[in-house]
């Protein structure tokens, strides 16, 4: 199984965030009760590896539509902000 790839990140102030594109390895989405990017944070420098391109490793979100055994099976997913909070926007409650 690959990891899905993160196909848009709309959360420019995130460490891993460059043009719109996250560049961590792999993310974590969800705290079981919220689907948030788990690995978002802010920083004055940017971090992760510029020529990857960030996918999901792992996510709590036993809930989702998407999520099989704490795995996420959807083709790709998008991260952005739901009022305040950095979220899955993929993220569809079974």
């Amino acid at each position: 199984m690959e990891m899905p790839v993160v196909t848009e990140c709309a959360v420019e102030d995130c460490a891993y965030n460059r043009d719109r594109a996250c560049h961590a390895l792999a993310i974590t989405v969800g705290d079981i009760l919220h689907a948030h990017c788990d690995t978002f944070f802010t920083s004055p420098a940017k971090g992760g590896d510029r020529s990857a391109t960030g996918r999901v490793g792992a996510c709590k979100m036993s809930d989702c539509r998407h999520n099989i055994d704490f795995e996420c099976r959807a083709p790709g997913i998008a991260v952005g902000y739901q009022q305040t909070e950095v979220d899955c926007l993929t993220y569809t409650p079974a």
